[in-house]
Formats: C-alpha cells, structure tokens, sequence
C-alpha cells in the first residue's frame, strides 16, 4: 500500500513528449548565423556610413547618408541613366575579360607544360608584369585613341596576367606523384596533359581567373574616367565634376555591387567545374 501514493503522484505529473526539431529548421537556423556573421560588419559600416553625416561627424555636403545615396541611386535607375551606363560598363569589361582569357590559359598552360616556351618568353614577361595597367592608359589612348579600343586594351592587359600567373603556377605545381603515375601507364603526352595536368590545373587556374574578373571592372571604371561618353566610371567623375554628390555615391555603390555580384558568379561556375574534388575537411 505504501507505493500507492508513489504511483499516483506519477500519475499526475505530466508526460514529457521527446519532440525532434526538422532538419530544415535547424539548417535554416546554421544559414543565418552564418550570414550574420558575415555581414555583421557591412551593416555596421552602413550604419555609421548613415549616422556619421547627420550628427556632423563629417561635412554632409560632401558625404551624404547612406539613405540619400540610395534614394540617388534609385532615381538613376528610373530615369534610365543607370541601366545605360551600367550596360556601356559590362560590355568593355566582358569583351576585355573574355580575350585576357582566350590569351592568358592557352598561354600559361604552354608556358608551364613545354621549359623551352618558358625561358624563352619568360624575361618578357617579367618586364611586363611588374607594370601597372593604368600607368600604360596614356600610352593605349595615344595608340589606339579615345573609343571603345583603347579601354578594352587596357582590361586585357590587366586581365591577362593574373589568369596567366596563376595558370603556369597551376601546371608547374601539380603534384609530381601523378604525372609520375600517368607516365608509368604509358600515357602519350596529350592524354597525360588533357587527363592530369589539366583538371589538377583547374582550381588555381580560377583563381586567376576570379582576381581578374575583379580587376577588370576596376580598371576600366578608371579608364573610363578618361575622355569616356558613358559608363559608371564616366558617372562617377561626371557626377563629381557637376557637384551631384548622391549621384556620384550612387554610381559607387552601383560599381560594389556590380563587382560582388560578378565574383559570386565566377564562384558559382568554379564550384561547378570542380565538383569532383573533395570538400574541404573532408
């Protein structure tokens, strides 16, 4: 009788329901934090960005808020001047950024493969890439005048020895173990190339591939600050040259985002291309 009690006091305590949360949720809740982490410190830079003008931090009337810049870059955008711009940009960039990689790869992987190629162009080279791009725009404007010609010129330049660089690093340094194992199989030299050297080339040969993406909006934004009829960059320095403070900030954040927006793109098709190589940690 004595357990009675025990058994009723059981009785009325109330059943704890081992609930599991869904894994969407919890991977849900993984993303967040994760993009809070990263972008903790663009909203604190936005947010002083913001403040700073307007509790006289610094003169407003040559750093407008935040706010007001969007606001100026949304007028852009419905008046049309942005797109035209923004459009004018992407084709001399694209059309540079293309031909820095129709030269750059081919040229590296042959640099890299083929010693002989190597101390031959290998001087030239040196002399080359230890120049700065925008230090030669002078030169491809003399050459090549004012238009469209001279300011994909120079994003080829600029382009093309980040991809070039990197894609000769990438070839020299695939591990030897493979080549040695390949060679062992008796592979003829272009199923060795095109079966080993090539995807082990990959990775490094994108990295290149991203630094120049990057590089070329930067340079040509520069170029065409420069005898440029449209353009972001021409935006920017004809903005600041009418006193159009907004719309020079504007054009700025429209030239960020432009840039983030192509690197994430580059990222996207590098991770597709290398699909078959093992996560990191892995």
């Amino acid at each position: 009788m004595a357990e009675l009690p025990i058994a009723r006091a059981a009785a009325r305590r109330p059943l704890k329901v081992k609930t599991r949360v869904p894994a969407v949720l919890i991977r849900a809740a993984q993303l967040l934090a994760a993009v809070g982490k990263r972008t903790i410190a663009v909203i604190l830079f936005l947010g002083l960005w913001e403040v700073a003008p307007r509790i006289g931090l610094v003169d407003r009337t040559f750093l407008v808020p935040f706010s007001e810049a969007v606001k100026a870059l949304i007028e852009l955008a419905r008046d049309g001047r942005l797109w035209d711009n923004t459009q004018a940009s992407l084709s001399r960039s694209l059309a540079g950024f293309g031909i820095a990689i129709g030269i750059g790869v081919p040229l590296g992987l042959l640099i890299g493969w083929y010693r002989p190629v190597a101390e031959f162009l290998g001087p030239l080279l040196e002399l080359f890439r230890n120049t700065a791009a925008l230090a030669l725009l002078p030169v491809f404007i003399l050459l090549l005048g004012i238009g469209e010609t001279s300011k994909i010129a120079i994003v080829v330049f600029a382009c093309t020895w980040p991809i070039l660089l990197n894609t000769v690093s990438a070839v020299r340094g695939v591990d030897a173990v493979l080549v040695k194992s390949a060679r062992s199989m008796a592979l003829p030299a272009p199923r060795l190339f095109a079966k080993v050297i090539l995807p082990a080339s990959v990775p490094t040969i994108f990295t290149g591939i991203r630094l120049a993406g990057s590089g070329s909006i930067l340079v040509l934004i520069a170029a065409e600050m420069v005898g440029a009829k449209a353009g972001l960059g021409y935006l920017v320095n004809v903005s600041q040259q009418n006193f159009a403070i907004p719309d020079m900030y504007a054009a700025i954040i429209a030239i960020s985002v432009l840039g983030l927006v192509f690197n994430q793109l580059l990222v996207a098709l590098e991770r597709r291309l290398t699909r078959w190589r093992p996560a990191a940690g892995a």
